[in-house]
């Protein structure tokens, strides 16, 4: 151990000293951003930076459970990002895949799907039903793999199921327009029954959301951290949860 990691080891502990379990935020997002721009940074390939950025998954999940957070949504491949060329979207699938598996074996959490499996290949597809079967009974942090997901084609899949639902009741659309509300829609997401995120996470320093958990992020708050994803470390969260602490959070009041 070097000079600097003794430093933010005894920075990180004196922040967690400090910190208030009462104010830690039950539900967190992660937008895992910067695998690529790490990667080149660092004289490597995308590939190897789609890597890094997995393997840091059980770190995060790993300071998540020691500070009682209980679901966590990670944001692991977009709607957008599935209309990179094949070479690209290959081996990124097969890192997520590896990575999804991992989590299921690892015996702590509870895995969960969010997005549109269909748009998924059939073999990803495979693999995060088979985790979700596997881990439904673990009582550990929910984890939310976010894979083929879209905050728009969130919304729109639950309207379509709102739909569905009352067309199958026979429901007509001028009565569903009378009684439809929020509930409604919010009881159709991929994460229904599930608590709205507290806190949202964004790496690499872009200041903006890209569609993540648009209708459940209404009243989040957003922490943006500069440093890329395979380089976040334990003091980089636990600002994040202090700073979610310090805020007075209104919900629109």
């Amino acid at each position: 151990m070097n000079l600097r990691d003794l430093v933010y080891g005894l920075y990180a502990r004196r922040v967690e000293g400090r910190l208030d379990h009462d104010q830690v935020p039950k539900h967190i997002g992660v937008i895992l951003d910067g695998n690529r721009r790490w990667a080149k940074a660092s004289g490597g390939t995308p590939e190897q930076g789609h890597k890094a950025g997995a393997d840091k998954i059980q770190e995060l999940l790993g300071w998540c459970a020691e500070t009682d957070v209980e679901v966590v949504t990670l944001w692991m491949l977009s709607t957008d990002n599935l209309n990179r060329p094949e070479e690209q979207l290959v081996p990124l699938l097969a890192i997520i895949e590896d990575a999804v598996r991992a989590l299921a074996s690892d015996g702590r959490w509870r895995v969960h799907h969010v997005g549109t499996a269909d748009l998924l290949p059939a073999r990803t597809q495979s693999v995060l039903k088979e985790a979700e079967q596997a881990t439904h009974d673990n009582t550990g942090i929910l984890v939310n793999v976010a894979v083929g997901y879209g905050g728009r084609q969130e919304i729109a899949d639950a309207v379509r199921s709102l739909l569905l639902e009352h067309a199958e009741k026979g429901t007509s659309f001028e009565e569903l327009a009378e009684i439809v509300d929020v509930e409604h829609i919010s009881e159709h997401l991929y994460t229904r029954g599930q608590p709205d995120p507290d806190l949202v996470i964004r790496t690499s320093g872009e200041q903006r959301l890209s569609g993540f958990m648009l209708w459940q992020s209404a009243h989040s708050e957003y922490y943006f951290c500069e440093v890329h994803w395979p380089a976040f470390r334990k003091v980089d969260f636990l600002r994040a949860l202090r700073d979610y602490a310090a805020r007075h959070r209104r919900y629109g009041t």
